[in-house]
């Protein structure tokens, strides 16, 4: 293959969403707008975590988890693309790119297996309500963490590591946001066969096989409430996975919509759209979903507003 046309880029050349240069002011407000409220929303679930002594079970220990990696997910490519618009520059340095990659790679895996780990929780606490607190104990909540975050940080490294191979012919421009990986080795010149094997494999290890434990899991909490007597029992068991279902239904919606609903036209366009869905929609609802179907959450909202949990 001739390598005449070949360069090594050292930026690339972000399109952005498909919104017109006038409104690029108005939108850049309301991506600012939604970036805070995610920030603000959960650090401020993180708090109540750590300060309310009685959200300090295995089902918080998940959530406050979970909050991190919604604010770190967000900060991903949401600050760049706002600084992007108001700036009107449209660039980001090679390493940035990379970095965008490692990171977006790393906490959309982590996410997936939190909410499996929760979904694990949700499971035992209504299916083996009696062994709960023995099955659940304080070191198989540590070790599903640890696990979380080896099995993200190993795929996104491996996918990091195939990308930086890569050459890029001199044409540099992403009909992005954000630096996605499938669109950089479209872009790129070299073959791609071996990183487009391993995002099938990884991809199925770290999305498709979660998503299936947590269709599991909650086949069986199906099975379980089904034979619960008493409406109030049922009303119960569903209000302790009420908003963890909420949050799988909009997480793994988005991910189906992208990768497996097809589209005729505008493809780059599309994904654009729903890309914003779980890095910045979805993770600025979750404290929203977790705080007002939860009166744990309340309350501990209540106590930190009068000043209980100051005190304790």
């Amino acid at each position: 293959m001739r390598r005449d046309n070949e360069s090594t880029v050292s930026e690339f050349i972000l399109l952005g969403l498909p919104i017109r240069a006038e409104d690029q002011g108005l939108y850049s407000a309301l991506f600012l707008a939604m970036y805070l409220t995610t920030v603000l929303g959960n650090l401020l679930i993180i708090l109540l975590i750590r300060l309310d002594s009685h959200l300090h079970t295995p089902m918080y220990f998940f959530l406050s988890h979970l909050a991190f990696t919604d604010i770190s997910f967000s900060s991903v490519a949401s600050p760049k693309m706002v600084i992007n618009m108001l700036t009107h520059s449209q660039s980001i340095s090679y390493a940035g790119c990379v970095s965008q990659v490692y990171f977006f790679s790393f906490f959309a895996d982590l996410e997936s297996f939190l909410l499996t780990s929760m979904a694990y929780d949700r499971y035992v606490a209504i299916c083996h309500p009696l062994h709960y607190s023995q099955i659940m104990s304080e070191n198989l909540c540590v070790l599903l963490i640890v696990v979380s975050w080896t099995l993200s940080t190993a795929n996104s490294l491996v996918h990091t590591l195939l990308l930086v191979q890569l050459s890029y012919f001199r044409n540099n421009t992403i009909p992005h946001y954000f630096c996605d990986l499938s669109t950089l080795l479209k872009l790129s010149s070299s073959d791609t066969t071996i990183n487009e094997l391993v995002i099938l494999v990884l991809g199925n290890m770290v999305i498709t096989l979660p998503f299936i434990c947590i269709l599991v899991s909650y086949g069986h909490i199906g099975v379980t409430i089904m034979k619960i007597p008493s409406i109030k029992g049922i009303c119960k068991a569903l209000s302790t996975c009420g908003s963890h279902l909420c949050v799988v239904s909009l997480y793994y919606g988005a991910i189906i919509g992208l990768y497996f609903v097809p589209s005729s036209n505008n493809t780059s366009d599309k994904d654009a759209i729903v890309a914003m869905m779980y890095t910045m929609v979805i993770p600025m609802l979750n404290p929203f979903i977790y705080s007002l179907r939860n009166r744990d959450m309340k309350g501990a909202l209540r106590n930190i507003l009068s000043g209980r949990l100051w005190s304790q």
